[in-house]
């Protein structure tokens, strides 16, 4: 007999899905997924098949491609099915056959979910599986997460042979003379999973016989450490984050302060996709000098007085804008640069976005462009040249904004104007200044 009532129970315990769903079931032909069909037709859930044929093995992957279509029309229902061309993805991607056949397939899986109206995909993974996920993680390096193994739900990805061992599978198999195919690759020790299964497992299993019931406890323990993490994690978010405009600050102090430091500081910063590494070299960075920056692939991290500043990466630094005489306004950083020229020797005041400046000592064309490590200005009444870094510093400009100021510089190379803060103490309207020229920044 099926175990119907333990496989229904799975479910709902772990609220997999209901009587209401779609269940679209993964099956590749194998003892495991012909077994999760069976359950499914039995227990009487709506569901299809789909089957992904990726044409490394030749004719047997035609032959499993049909045996999947014939269980398909014996249970009466819907089939889908899609032919890779495996080795050319793995190629242009520059990844393995393994991982290019489980990215092609999950994007197919999901695709066909959305197409035919599926509630979920079902995956027949079992508590070896998951042993082996486990293994695998531990000798790649892993944190808490790849402690967890496989989840019996993730998404819209459920799994719900998770009740039962390779063992009981086979034996369910042969007791109900179910019928499946075997995959050769199976046998294959060159795949790293293979190994452990083929290999390492059997060792585990001399030491400890009830292997998978022991690790179907402490699966069950990781899951609930890994759930008080993330709810730690959580409250912390709330607490140390300061959302400032487009930013989070956040109290480098109070970082100091968190023990354990690594594993913290690493769980706050990984949805932003900050690995552990980058977690090292930034609780080593903690008590030294402001202007240290990390990035992820989004994101980037700058060290600030005192202040972690974490912000989306701009794609690409702004590039000079060169200003004709003509010109009238002109688009810089997402800042409006408007220029009005004026017979009279009319000073701007209070207004630091905007500045008079002599007419007759422009040189066309003008730039707007970002600071550079050397630049040098003559600030308002100022006899001395100062690092524009070092105005910026007594300024006390958050490094991270240093780099959108936009800097009007004339066409001999000096610089005009720090825009929103300065203008250089040569280019100001004196006695003899004759005509104005006035530039304005608006957002």
């Amino acid at each position: 007999m099926l175990p119907v009532k333990s496989f229904t129970d799975f479910i709902e315990q772990n609220k997999l899905f209901d009587g209401n769903s779609k269940v679209l079931a993964a099956v590749s032909g194998g003892m495991d997924s012909v077994l999760m069909v069976h359950l499914l037709k039995s227990a009487g859930y709506n569901f299809g098949i789909a089957h992904c044929n990726f044409q490394l093995r030749g004719d047997e992957s035609l032959s499993d491609q049909e045996f999947c279509n014939n269980l398909a029309m014996q249970t009466c229902v819907p089939f889908h099915t899609v032919s890779f061309d495996t080795l050319k993805h793995a190629a242009a991607e520059k990844i393995s056959t393994q991982m290019a056949a489980r990215d092609l397939r999950y994007q197919w899986f999901e695709q066909v979910r959305q197409q035919s109206g599926y509630t979920v995909i079902a995956l027949a993974h079992h508590q070896n599986d998951a042993i082996e996920t486990i293994l695998l993680n531990l000798t790649r390096g892993t944190g808490i997460a790849g402690m967890h193994g496989i989840l019996p739900k993730n998404g819209t990805l459920v799994r719900p042979l998770l009740f039962l061992n390779r063992h009981e599978v086979k034996n369910i198999i042969d007791e109900n003379s179910l019928a499946y195919v075997e995959d050769s690759s199976n046998a294959s020790v060159k795949y790293a999973r293979n190994k452990i299964r083929l290999e390492v497992v059997p060792k585990l299993k001399e030491l400890n016989p009830a292997l998978e019931h022991t690790f179907e406890k402490n699966l069950g323990h990781f899951r609930d450490l890994e759930l008080f993490l993330e709810q730690q994690v959580a409250t912390l978010k709330k607490e140390l984050f300061k959302h400032k405009g487009d930013e989070i600050h956040i109290s480098i102090e109070a970082l100091k302060k968190l023990e354990p430091k690594r594993l913290l500081i690493y769980k706050l910063l990984q949805e932003f996709g900050f690995n552990e590494t980058v977690t090292d070299d930034l609780i080593e960075a903690l008590d030294k000098h402001a202007g240290r920056v990390f990035e992820s692939a989004g994101y980037r991290l700058l060290l600030d007085r005192g202040t972690l500043i974490l912000a989306k990466l701009s794609h690409g630094t702004q590039q000079e804008v060169i200003v004709s005489k003509n010109e009238r306004e002109v688009s810089y950083a997402g800042y409006k640069l408007s220029i009005l020229h004026d017979d009279s020797p009319l000073i701007v005041k209070n207004n630091p976005m905007a500045v008079s400046i002599d007419t007759d000592l422009l040189i066309y064309p003008i730039t707007l462009r970002p600071w550079k490590q050397g630049d040098r200005f003559y600030p308002l009444g100022m006899r001395k040249a100062k690092k524009i870094s070092d105005f910026f510093i007594d300024q006390k400009v958050p490094l991270h904004e240093k780099e959108a100021i936009p800097l009007l510089v004339n066409g001999n190379g000096d610089i005009i104007w720090i825009g929103g803060y300065r203008p250089d103490d040569r280019y100001k309207v004196s006695d003899n200044t004759k005509k104005v020229t006035i530039f304005e920044l608006s957002n």
